[in-house]
Formats: structure tokens, sequence, C-alpha cells
């Protein structure tokens, strides 16, 4: 089975994505009005359906308007796109992603317990 599509989305049709978790559900001019550096209303409309068209949001008629909201729970969203980075960009290593963040970020030292009780649990369940 192939990748959903909603995995292959624009810097933009992510934040219209982002727009519509965080409200729950929205019209275009909502939308519009909470984009940074926003297009014209038509050009919002125009993403919301090719966002449709992906799968990644759906959309009610209230009187004469299109409420969007999202299609694809958040957490399903997450771990699909996670599944993907981890696919992709690291070979499937989840090792190779864990490394990558431990390089790269700065983690407190209550992060880094937190970290180490999540790898002692995960020991725990493969054993």
């Amino acid at each position: 089975m192939g990748k959903p599509s909603y995995l292959h989305l624009s810097r933009r049709e992510r934040q219209i994505l982002d727009i519509l978790y965080r409200e729950g559900r929205a019209s275009a001019a909502l939308v519009r009005e909470k984009l940074p550096d926003a297009p014209s209303y038509s050009a919002v409309r125009a993403l919301l359906r090719i966002l449709e068209d992906k799968g990644a949001v759906r959309h009610d008629t209230e009187g004469l308007q299109y409420i969007y909201a999202p299609a694809v729970p958040r957490d399903q969203a997450k771990q699909s796109a996670l599944s993907h980075l981890v696919s992709t960009f690291f070979g499937g290593s989840a090792e190779a992603v864990v490394a990558a963040l431990l390089k790269k970020e700065k983690l407190s030292p209550p992060e880094l317990e937190r970290l180490s009780r999540l790898i002692d649990a995960a020991r725990k369940e493969n054993t």
C-alpha cells in the first residue's frame, strides 16, 4: 500500500492543517485570517480543496459556508508522518532518529530522565 497523500504537503498546506488542528474546525475565511502572509481568499479555498483531495481535510456545509476540519486524527497523522520520516531519512532505524535528535537538540536533565524511563519501559516490554 502506498504512502497516504496527506504526508506530501507543501509548507502552506502544513500551515493550514496546523490551523485546523488548533481550531478543530474553521471556515476558509478564518483559516485565511490565521495564516501568516495570507494569500487571497480564493487561493486559500483552492488549497483547502487540494488538502481534501489528499485526504487530509474534510468539510461540512453550514448554511452557505464550508466548514473544514482535519480528516485524520492528529495522533494518527503524527504517527504516519513519523513513520514516513524514519523510513525516508533514517533507513527505517529508530535508533538513528534518536541519535540524531540527541546530537542536535540540547535536552534538559528532566527530559533526559523521561527518555531514560521510556527506554527502560521499552526494554521491559521487549523481554
